[in-house]
């Protein structure tokens, strides 16, 4: 098939190619090989003879953490993608890549990693809120926003996980089976689109295999699809730990292996060429493709960065606050007296409740994690709007069962020590977490030298009682609190995934009755041992904390009360990092621990109960049609809880669409994410999704698209000209608002099978009460295409169409008919 055409090259593009030639002619075959190959955690060896700095990358993608895993370095924190997939709002994705570049820059990181363009298969995937949507064409359209965005920065991206990265189980062995129509289709198509739309300067491979060989490996996917047929002209790197193989990586395409210093590149790669299992050139295609994106970056002597002029400086907490409100979905809306319950009345007194109300969950777990310098939970923000006196907290339930990272009441400072007890670094540190990878370590500590790690400091408990302490983390351990030593010993995990064991569920040792406002000391020592053939050094360990258990019958006694006496009951009800996080998938959809209990006490006692839910992708609501509104606020970032305020009062509009159905488990028509020998098949081919639902014939408790707002809006015309559709709506509510229109591409005549309706096309427009708008939207030529696996080509499927314009895949208000 031909290459995408690309567009000609400028005369800085010229000169960018001819410095990257100049300075591959210039290396020999070992500073090649160990450009290719990671020199630590996150950045790629610096070649001063050829004017190279070191490359420095980083994880996002709701952030920029740097090189260092700590809370010592905060970040901004936005949304999660989901939250950024539910604004339907490639623009602001585009600012928030513009924040995120900014934030790079601050932190001298020259490549996010980021964004994730995977795609929702199943409800169970545990790294669903860090991908966008369920359907390719929503996720092409906001991940191209975000990439151009970040490279509006001078930023690289890399867009990831190439491909069929749609699980977290058995992921780094599993085989996924993919029919070459759903590839095509579905999981290749977001990619697709960000290249041809985007040009993104990097792509991660991912851990899984496809079809056969491993992604580092997938020569037809990467050199004859990415590059031959896209045109890609980008770096392919590893996802981390993923490359596995020196020739197959290399033949297949893979660029630089990460991370280091011990990898399948380097001197294996150098060895490889000398004995003629790879050729030279192909090496030099590799280092050639690293040598252009450090040329866009800046960091290419003799080179022109492709950016020069930096977009104007973004305030990072005022953008995360507006990506917040703008992507929270209102789901019901419905008073029993007829009234909507939202926005809240002025002067009424509200009820609060939930421990997710007041430690909220703003972010997934997992490489994702970043440490903002503040967190805005739904109690800090309700507080600060509501007047005095109307606002009234009580936890009613906890969804976490288990204890969490050192956090309120700890004031922890940590200490490196060598064999000998001399100390070698250290300082405070915000929580029990601790995390360090390769040379992320202290000022003055070295992995040689470095014995010791000591957790210590003081914990003040917020209330008297039993308090648990354990640890999470492998290894040699000593917990002494209050001058008491309560564990010395190892601690082991079994789980086959390095993130489930890192992040794994941690281990009670010490219950200790303390009184409230009186500190203890306590103290984490952890004796460091790692083994001398590791690919990188880690250290990583928690100091765990959970407070008093109380009767969680009592708890949601207490919470009914308060709701009883409020005009209005406000509950927040969360999942954990134990329920969504990279590393695993879910078992359920259900909430942990007693919400569900406590949202029907509350909704028996309090009409006008409302229910925020604070989760990154689909959980049950079984309660639903039991309370007056439910608000979806996603992880919402780190200004989730001022957000919140501003739509509950009324002062902004919930803005976002749901970008993935919402339903049961046991109604989802695609749920298997554990492979079987190996081996995971997508049996239900281009099926997935709202198309899944559809063809299953279920109703999901909330479909694809669907979400209110503060106003009403009448679809009262739509006209068809060509590939041109213009829809007109009206705001037939009494306050200004945001409509986002939805345009579903429905085949009527005879033909292949396919999906009932497909996304084709969205926008979003405003209008003051009363007045009209037109929202102008171009049928791409894929709509009307379908993978022919026969011909190994696209197919135009000519025939009739309903265009669908709509509020939702099932809300589709005015119709129009084409034939092509």
């Amino acid at each position: 098939m031909a290459a995408t055409p690309e567009a000609q090259p400028t005369p800085a593009d010229q000169a960018r190619e001819a410095a990257v030639e100049a300075a591959l002619a210039r290396l020999d075959l070992d500073a090649k090989a160990r450009l290719l190959s990671g020199q630590d955690m996150w950045t790629l060896p610096a070649l001063p003879e050829i004017g190279l700095d070191s490359l420095v990358m980083s994880d996002g993608p709701i952030g920029v953490r740097g090189v260092r895993w700590s809370a010592d370095d905060p970040s901004v924190a936005l949304p999660s993608p989901t939250a950024l997939a539910a604004t339907w709002d490639p623009d602001l994705a585009h600012r928030a890549g513009t924040l995120l570049a900014q934030e790079a820059r601050r932190k001298g990181v020259h490549v996010l990693l980021a964004p994730t363009v995977n795609l929702h298969r199943s409800p169970l995937g545990g790294r669903h809120f860090e991908a966008y949507s369920e359907d390719p064409r929503l996720t092409g359209r906001i991940g191209t926003g975000y990439v151009r965005g970040v490279q509006s920065g001078g930023v690289a991206t890399t867009v990831k996980h190439f491909v069929a990265n749609d699980a977290e189980t058995d992921r780094f062995t599993v085989n996924n089976l993919v029919g070459e129509r759903a590839l095509r289709e579905l999981y290749l198509a977001p990619f697709e689109a960000i290249v041809t739309d985007a040009h993104p300067w990097g792509i991660m491979t991912a851990y899984n295999s496809v079809n056969g060989p491993t992604m580092t490996a997938h020569h037809h996917l990467v050199n004859e699809v990415l590059r031959g047929e896209w045109g890609f002209d980008g770096f392919n790197v590893s996802d981390w730990m993923a490359a596995r193989d020196t020739v197959a990586d290399l033949t297949g395409g893979l660029d630089v292996a990460m991370p280091g210093p011990k990898t399948v590149y380097g001197a294996p790669l150098a060895r490889a060429v000398r004995e003629g299992a790879v050729p030279e050139a192909a090496v030099d295609t590799a280092v050639r493709n690293v040598l252009r994106l450090a040329a866009r970056v800046g960091i290419l002597k003799g080179a022109e960065p492709a950016v020069t002029d930096l977009p104007a400086p973004v305030d990072g907490e005022a953008l995360a606050r507006e990506i917040a409100r703008r992507s929270f979905v209102l789901l019901r809306n419905e008073a029993p007296d007829g009234a909507e319950a939202l926005p809240l009345k002025p002067g009424g007194t509200v009820a609060l409740l939930g421990a997710a109300a007041r430690d909220a969950r703003i972010l997934g777990g997992g490489s994702a994690t970043v440490f903002p310098a503040r967190t805005v939970s739904p109690l800090d923000g309700l507080t600060a709007a509501l007047p005095d006196g109307t606002l009234t907290y009580a936890v009613g339930a906890d969804p976490t069962t288990e204890m969490g990272a050192a956090g309120p009441g700890f004031d922890l400072r940590v200490e490196c020590r060598a064999a000998d007890g001399e100390l070698l670094g250290g300082g405070p540190v915000p929580g029990g977490h601790l995390q360090w990878m390769g040379s992320d370590l202290p000022d003055g500590v070295t992995h040689d030298r470095l014995h010791t790690v000591e957790l210590t400091g003081t914990f003040t408990p917020r209330e008297s009682g039993p308090h648990l302490l354990g640890i999470r983390g492998m290894g040699a351990f000593t917990l002494t609190v209050g001058g008491t030593t309560h564990f010395d010993g190892d601690q082991r995990s079994e789980a086959a995934d390095p993130f489930d064991a890192f992040f794994g569920a941690p281990v009670p040792r010490a219950e200790v009755t303390l009184t409230a406002g009186e500190p203890v000391e306590v103290s984490l020592t952890h004796l460091v041992s790692l083994p001398q053939d590791v690919p990188m050094k880690v250290i990583t360990f928690a100091l765990t904390h959970q407070a008093p258990r109380r009767d969680p019958d009592a708890l949601i006694a207490e919470a009914v009360e308060a709701a009883r006496a409020a005009d209005t009951a406000v509950v927040v009800v969360a999942t954990t990092d134990r329920v969504e996080s990279e590393g695993f998938d879910r078992t359920d959809l259900a909430l942990p621990g007693r919400q569900d209990d406590l949202v029907r006490a509350v909704a028996a006692a309090n009409p006008r109960t409302v229910v925020v839910v604070n989760a990154g992708s689909p959980v049950e609501l079984p309660w639903r049609d039991e309370v007056a509104a439910i608000l979806l606020t996603w992880f919402p970032g780190q200004e989730g809880g001022a957000a919140l305020a501003d739509v509950l009062t009324g002062a902004q509009e919930p803005g976002g669409r749901l970008p993935t159905t919402w339903g049961t488990l046991a109604d989802a028509p695609v749920t298997q994410v554990t492979p079987v020998a190996g081996a995971l098949s997508y049996t239900e081919g281009v099926f997935i999704g709202y198309r899944a639902w559809e063809r299953a014939g279920r109703t999901p408790a909330y479909p694809f698209g669907h979400g209110l707002g503060y106003t009403t809006w009448a679809y009262e015309s739509i006209e068809v000209h060509g590939t041109e559709v213009t829809v007109r709506v009206r705001n037939t509510g009494d306050r200004p608002g945001r409509e986002t229109v939805q345009l579903y591409l429905a085949p009527t005549g005879p033909g292949p099978e396919r999906p009932a309706r497909t996304l084709a096309a969205f926008a979003q427009v405003e209008a003051e009460p009363g007045e009209c708008a037109e929202a102008v939207l171009e049928l791409p030529r894929r709509a009307f295409e379908i993978w022919d696996e026969t011909a190994d080509s696209w197919s135009f499927v000519k025939g009739s169409y309903e265009i669908q314009a709509g509020r939702s895949i099932t809300d589709r208000a005015i119709t129009a008919t084409t034939t092509v």
